[in-house]
């Protein structure tokens, strides 16, 4: 009897893990599909725009250029999502190339668009207030508020390999291959120094190493999304994680800090 008794309480107890085991499996899959129906509908805003909108200037080409970049790229991380958290990230790389159609939008006199949420470190980064000319080790910078002839590459502003960039437009793209090795190179504290220091609004106002305590403080994403997730070999371009393939070519990165 005894026995009969420890074989149902053994089979009751295996079916509970079963059943168990399966209603997480199925939560996942729910999660994971509202993710990826949420993605899917910020990537479609972000080729409605992309594919609709034509530059009328080197600032708003190049901006455009960049939202494609993003575009084709969020296109390629949703088929490969395996999990909600990296669903949710395919709507951050979405939601950051609505930030370059934004910026195209307003270098071409056109309405910007509605507000979209905030990307990780973007408040704590700040932004480019002023016209600001360095030369930093023979080089030419310049930072500027506003799209010009000469200030034509838009960043939104966020954390690049540990230190916060501000939104702004510059002369080049100068954090893209930080973006892409996941360092920055020698000389990049003086070129930060150079271009924020004293700035009002951006991160780097009181010297490089405030700025760089100030993204170190901030601990998460900061508009609703959620990091995280592996993706599989390759170089991940313009956003953070490893996407899964794709060299990016970015034009004379060697010359860059």
């Amino acid at each position: 009897m005894g026995t009969i008794v420890t074989l149902v309480v053994l089979v009751g107890i295996i079916a509970g893990v079963v059943w168990l085991i399966r209603q997480q499996k199925a939560k996942q899959a729910r999660e994971l599909e509202d993710a990826k129906s949420e993605a899917r509908r910020w990537v479609e805003r972000l080729g409605g725009q992309v594919l609709n909108l034509v530059g009328t200037d080197e600032a708003s080409k190049q901006a455009l250029a960049d939202a494609a970049e993003r575009y084709t790229a969020a296109g390629s991380q949703l088929d490969q999502a395996k999990s909600a958290a990296q669903a949710r990230q395919v709507t951050e790389t979405a939601s950051e190339g609505l930030y370059y159609v934004r910026a195209a939008r307003t270098a071409m006199g056109l309405d910007p668009g509605p507000e979209l949420p905030v990307l990780p470190g973007q408040r704590q980064a700040g932004a480019v207030t002023e016209n600001r000319d360095v030369q930093v080790e023979g080089r030419e910078y310049s930072a500027s508020p506003n799209p010009s002839e000469r200030n034509r590459h838009y960043y939104p502003g966020g954390s690049v390999a540990g230190r916060p960039v501000p939104a702004g437009w510059y002369s080049e793209p100068w954090w893209k291959p930080a973006l892409v090795a996941g360092a920055w190179g020698l000389g990049s504290a003086l070129l930060f120094s150079s271009l924020f220091s004293g700035m009002s609004g951006a991160a780097y106002a009181d010297g490089f190493a405030d700025g760089a305590a100030m993204d170190a403080a901030d601990g998460g994403f900061d508009g609703g999304f959620d990091g995280g997730g592996d993706w599989g070999g390759g170089d991940p371009g313009d956003m953070g994680g490893d996407w899964g393939g794709g060299d990016v070519d970015f034009g004379g990165g060697d010359d860059f800090f």
